[in-house]
């Protein structure tokens, strides 16, 4: 079964007055390419989180990302009354001292240092984290069975490509038994052009087989069709065979260029120019399989 590289999930937890979001998203890579934006309050955790991801993602250009919501309440800033009334008593007896006129207290006073003060929220054990790390797993597993559909969807494109490759080599044959004969007919017809040629007809026909050999395409079409049965074995393997599948493809385009390379006759190489654009596509699209 195939997965894609392109996939997406996220997830919401609460924990108390904290929502904590996580997201994560990935597109084709060569190799696995993560990157990580992780809420400070879970930072000292990012490579238990990176562990967890490469274990179930395997390859592709990751993005991941966890950041928190909090209650308004819990997020609003707190006044420290203590340190409010010890700054306006100095204030208004320095006023007092040097006959100040009346100011605006409230606003001056809220400027003042840690007059206005932000409650701390620390990681608050492991029942936070394992609420979390539930967060991430679902998200990641969201992000499979994403992966998973698109691979099935792929497959399907594959093996309608394979099938028509399939069909088109099958295709050429009854040219390639024609040819042969027309190939013979044309030069013979043409050394009947040059009148006071002479040649030993046993010699002709010893190079028109080494000619006709030499343009045989029955071991290209062997091969090819063995690429094209292992391309559909390896289909059915687990997934993270899309490099494998890559192979596969490139070396049923060598197959199916010498076959055209040899071919020498029209409609031949139109076939062989219907299965290229059926292998190009394929080759488009195994660049997504994991």
């Amino acid at each position: 079964m195939i997965q894609s590289m392109t996939g997406y999930g996220k997830t919401v937890v609460a924990f108390e007055e904290k929502k904590i979001h996580v997201e994560i998203k990935s597109l084709n890579s060569k190799q696995l390419d993560l990157s990580t934006r992780i809420a400070p309050l879970y930072r000292e955790k990012e490579m238990e989180i990176r562990q967890l991801i490469a274990e179930r993602v395997v390859r592709g250009k990751v993005e991941f990302n966890i950041w928190i919501e909090k209650d308004a309440g819990a997020e609003a800033s707190q006044v420290n009354k203590a340190l409010m009334d010890n700054y306006y008593q100095q204030l208004k007896d320095f006023a007092q001292e040097h006959q100040l006129s009346d100011t605006d207290w409230m606003s001056l006073l809220v400027r003042m240092p840690d007059v206005m003060t932000k409650t701390e929220v620390e990681l608050l054990g492991d029942e936070e984290w394992q609420v979390v790390r539930q967060g991430v797993e679902q998200a990641v597993q969201e992000l499979v069975d994403f992966r998973t559909q698109e691979g099935a969807a792929l497959e399907k494109k594959f093996a309608e490509k394979i099938d028509n490759i399939e069909q088109l080599l099958a295709s050429i044959e009854p040219y390639e038994k024609s040819r042969v004969e027309k190939i013979r007919s044309r030069i013979v017809d043409g050394l009947k052009q040059i009148p006071e040629a002479e040649y030993d007809k046993n010699r002709l026909e010893q190079e028109l087989i080494y000619y006709i050999e030499k343009l045989d395409i029955s071991e290209e079409k062997q091969r090819l069709t063995n690429h094209l049965k292992y391309f559909r074995e390896t289909m059915a393997d687990q997934p993270g065979q899309g490099k494998k599948l890559g192979f596969i493809a490139q070396e049923m385009g060598r197959e199916i260029n010498t076959t055209g390379s040899k071919s020498n006759q029209a409609e031949m190489q139109n076939i062989v120019v219907k299965m290229k654009d059926e292998l190009e596509q394929i080759k488009e699209q195994v660049l997504n399989a994991l």
